[in-house]
């Protein structure tokens, strides 16, 4: 049976923070959209640091994620990695949107992680 769909939010959080550790001690509340079929939108509401996921509007939201339920299944099921996630908003299959302070530190953190860890493989 597919997981619910807190568990994978928690899941995928997890994982990308310990990709991209500089955002880890990050206070931010995130709310999560998921659109599944018939018009049917799930909504979550992510705390970090403590990765808290409930199914809630998160009003508080700073940073706001929307992508089918169906997309975000896959990529979680598949072990999808920051360049991953990174396509998947470049493409429009996931959508972010917030306050722009929030926006463009979580964008240059992911993106000097990035380069970090393609300065370890050059070398090694």
């Amino acid at each position: 049976m597919a997981e619910d769909a807190k568990t994978l939010i928690e899941r995928a959080t997890r994982s990308f923070l310990d990709e991209v550790p500089a955002l880890k001690p990050m206070s931010l509340v995130v709310g999560i959209d998921l659109h599944g079929r018939g018009g049917d939108v799930q909504q979550f509401r992510v705390e970090l640091p403590q990765v808290d996921v409930r199914k809630d509007m998160a009003t508080d939201a700073r940073v706001r994620i929307e992508m089918r339920r169906e997309f975000f299944n896959s990529m979680v099921e598949h072990g999808a990695k920051v360049p991953d996630w990174r396509e998947a908003f470049e493409h429009g299959r996931a959508k972010a949107t917030g306050v722009d302070q929030y926006m463009k530190l979580i964008v240059n953190v992911v993106e000097r992680q990035e380069e970090r860890n393609r300065t370890r493989r050059a070398r090694h």
